[in-house]
């Protein structure tokens, strides 16, 4: 006999008076037929939405949250728990669901900008918010974020003044610059100097220097969108001073010279020096830019890595602008800066883009106070990013030791630490291929592998993110701060088997 099959509706009363409908298929006379039915049931145990919303608990929520919001929490839940009853599971209590509602209001409450504690040992790390800020700059920040400020006017005449006047003379005064402007990021202000400069005009650059930068943006995209006409010369590996002589005519804009500051070559290459693209644009009277990227105002070779071009360097070669940004090696937040020639300056502060691109009032407040720094403080000890560059290897190995010898004797399900020799990188796209010793705690477990442990410490409060070696989850103790370790210490405590 074959199976037939018959369609059952269910029919529910609500508060309004109105009639919910529930369809399930049964299926009778086979041997599955007990199954569905008693799935049938456990389905008709849930409650309607409308008799969530009458409980107590759920009431309570309401001042709290939207009623929206709460709506969809709840009806989250209630898919959730049928697809429970699906998988043959048996329904969900009453006040389980409400718990899954609070979670996901909790959840759903929270900023997406939000503190993560870095150890990956990446000290500029663009996906967790590059430069750390000074304790100097954050006062700066909440100071001009509480209240009005002398953004844009002269406290002497009560006139209207410029936002520049915050960060020029500083700028100039670090970097001997004849002056400088500022703008939101280093993309923004190379495309500034090419569209003032080299509008439908070449940009002369070297195919060994058409970089890519984060998020998929390109240097011969950037050029291109400017209105520049992009003139490649040289190879990949080798571009000499004969190629840009022979690229030159009378509808060049400007030589363009791009730090490859996320990538490096090595083998058989040439480099045309920066000083001889400055001779050669002198003599044909065109305009050398100089994008050093990262911002370099200090020498790193004191910190055991290679010597890496400062920006003073580059204005003292004689490059006619030099672009770098803000929130890298400098050590501030987001922000472009154009440092060099008077005349070309005003040409690119008179173009409309400029306004387009201009810095805001925040991000302006960290550079000036971060700037101060290092006119009048110590950079290397006040600002987070030179700090972490700077760290003793020894303080280092305190920590991790200190921390690791706290997770053991917490005694943690399976979980063991140690202390392992690792290599911290500078990231953001400076100083490529170039790493800092460190020490690392290494957590390994015969009940969590390592995605599982990652995953579990991405998840916490705030989220700690470390990296994966060798199958062995470990944090780098060089980008954590001694108050971030406590975090950490409570991470582990909260692991469930």
């Amino acid at each position: 006999m074959k199976d037939k099959i018959r369609f059952v509706d269910y029919c529910t009363s609500t508060a309004d008076g109105s009639v919910r409908f529930d369809c399930c298929t049964c299926f009778s006379y086979n041997r599955d037929t007990m199954d569905v039915t008693k799935n049938s049931s456990e389905y008709r145990k849930l409650p309607s939405v409308d008799e969530l919303l009458r409980t107590e608990q759920i009431r309570q929520l309401l001042p709290r949250y939207p009623r929206s919001l709460v709506v969809e929490a709840i009806r989250d839940a209630l898919r959730k728990a049928r697809e429970r009853i699906a998988k043959g599971l048996p329904a969900a209590d009453r006040d389980t669901i409400i718990q899954f509602v609070n979670g996901f209001l909790t959840e759903k409450s929270k900023m997406s900008l939000r503190p993560a504690i870095n150890a990956t040992g990446i000290i500029i790390h663009t996906g967790l918010g590059r430069a750390v800020l000074s304790k100097r700059a954050i006062d700066a920040l909440f100071a001009i974020a509480a209240g009005h400020s002398l953004l844009e006017i002269d406290p002497v005449t009560g006139r209207r003044s410029s936002r520049q006047k915050h960060v020029e003379n500083l700028l100039t005064e670090l970097t001997g610059a004849e002056s400088a402007l500022v703008v939101n990021n280093n993309a923004g202000a190379v495309m500034l100097v090419v569209n003032s400069l080299a509008f439908e005009k070449e940009v002369v650059i070297s195919r060994g220097q058409l970089v890519e930068i984060g998020g998929s943006f390109r240097m011969p995209d950037i050029i291109r969108q400017a209105g520049g006409r992009l003139v490649e010369v040289g190879t990949t590996n080798r571009t000499r001073i004969t190629d840009y002589e022979q690229a030159i005519n009378q509808n060049t804009g400007l030589i363009l010279r791009c730090h490859p500051s996320n990538f490096k070559i090595i083998g058989f290459v040439e480099e045309t020096p920066l000083e001889d693209l400055v001779r050669l644009g002198r003599n044909f009277g065109v305009a050398v830019v100089d994008d050093v990227g990262s911002g370099l105002l200090v020498d790193v070779a004191r910190f055991g890595l290679e010597h890496e071009p400062t920006v003073q360097e580059s204005i003292r070669t004689g490059a006619d602008l030099v672009t770098f940004s803000g929130d890298k090696l400098l050590g501030a937040g987001q922000a472009g800066i154009i440092a060099g020639r008077e005349d070309l300056l005003r040409i690119c502060r008179n173009n409309p883009l400029a306004r387009a691109l201009r810095i805001d009032k925040l991000s302006l407040a960290v550079l000036e106070s971060t700037l101060r720094i290092y006119r009048e403080g110590d950079p290397i000890a006040e600002i987070p990013v030179l700090a972490a560059i700077s760290r003793p290897l020894a303080e280092i190995e305190r920590q991790a030791r200190n921390l690791a010898r706290a997770i053991n004797r917490q005694h943690i399900h399976d979980i063991q630490a140690r202390v392992i020799k690792v290599r911290s990188e500078i990231g953001g796209g400076a100083l490529p291929g170039q790493e800092l010793e460190s020490f690392g705690v290494a957590l390994k477990s015969d009940r969590f592998d390592a995605e599982d442990i990652s995953e579990h410490f991405r998840g916490y409060e705030p989220p700690i993110f470390g990296r994966i070696l060798r199958d062995t989850f470990v944090l780098d103790m060089r980008t954590v701060a001694p108050h971030e370790a406590r975090q950490i210490l409570g991470c582990v405590q909260t692991l469930q088997p």
